[in-house]
């Protein structure tokens, strides 16, 4: 069986292990770890990453790993998985996306040990975990009150990455381009294949978006035959391309359409209005697709993005 080493640490077959990566310390002086979670069959087999958190305010992703973990979903009869449920643990702590000094860890990455916060956090991912794995599930959600429909982003040029997020079996797989310093194009630079999965908006949890989550990574699971299970196979929708449709004025945004709804071409999907009933605008759709997103904030700006357009492969 090929050898595993993260942080200094040997994982043999058979062993589940915790291991506590030190990162920094906190103005306090109070130590923060990076906690990442291995369970390695006798077996051997494909490395799997499950991660959450790259966002710090993203909590489906980290919740959705913490059940994974506490409730032993998974359980490798070969290869190995390994969780990290929180990887930006500063963000969490302070209900943001980035890191004190405002960097994005999804936009930091091979990151140095000598540079910002996040940039060393990258580093520990690059040097320690992407080496050790084959593929990987990261999961995300939309921003502030932007709202996601579970699906699963890959760059279509990924083969591998193409074929697994069918298998995955979200409802959308949305052709998505490697973007540079990224937690994807790092791993993908070495040769492995990491999905994006988002369900749902930040700061808020969302039963469908975490349960279609677990359900994706189990399928994902058994196809590469670490698991034994059995489970529904998934049918998904591939979107070549999308698009935002934006506020055409500012007010009161009172939608029609919900996330996940085919839409055709020019039909209403919502009204923006003043606050005092005098002006109303529709919002129409730019073309045929499907509901990917969608903006949850009532009162909206001229130019703000509001409904998320995904259009068929």
């Amino acid at each position: 069986m090929k050898e595993m080493v993260i942080n200094g640490v040997r994982i043999r077959p058979g062993q589940s292990i915790n291991i506590e990566i030190a990162i920094a310390r906190l103005p306090t002086h109070t130590l923060i770890d990076l906690p990442v979670f291995i369970d390695r069959a006798k077996e051997d087999g494909p490395t799997v990453l499950i991660s959450g958190g790259v966002h710090g305010d993203e909590m489906n992703g980290i919740v959705t790993v913490k059940r994974m973990l506490e409730e032993e979903l998974f359980k490798p009869k070969k290869g190995t998985i390994i969780y990290i449920p929180l990887v930006n643990v500063y963000g969490f702590l302070s209900n943001s996306r980035t890191f004190p000094d405002g960097r994005d860890l999804n936009r930091s990455f091979p990151g140095s040990n000598k540079g910002s916060l996040a940039s060393q956090i990258a580093y520990i991912i690059t040097n320690q975990i992407i080496p050790n794995i084959d593929y990987g599930i990261d999961i995300h959600t939309g921003g502030r009150m932007l709202s996601n429909y579970p699906q699963v982003r890959v760059d279509f040029k990924d083969t591998k990455g193409l074929e697994l997020a069918k298998v995955f079996g979200a409802k959308f797989v949305i052709n998505s381009s490697h973007i540079d310093k990224s937690f994807r194009k790092e791993a993908y630079k070495l040769k492995k294949h990491i999905l994006v999965y988002e369900g749902g908006e930040s700061m808020r949890l969302d039963d469908l978006a975490i349960e279609e989550a677990i359900l994706g990574t189990r399928r994902v699971l058994l196809h590469l035959g670490m698991i034994e299970d059995d489970v529904d196979k998934g049918e998904s929708i591939l979107m070549k391309e999308s698009s935002w449709v934006r506020a055409k004025m500012s007010g009161i945004f009172t939608p029609n359409a919900k996330a996940g709804e085919a839409v055709k071409k020019g039909q209403v999907l919502a009204k923006i209005s003043d606050p005092y009933g005098q002006v109303k605008v529709a919002v129409k759709s730019s073309s045929n697709g499907y509901i990917v997103g969608v903006n949850n904030s009532p009162v909206v700006n001229a130019g703000d993005a509001i409904f998320h357009i995904g259009k068929g492969a």
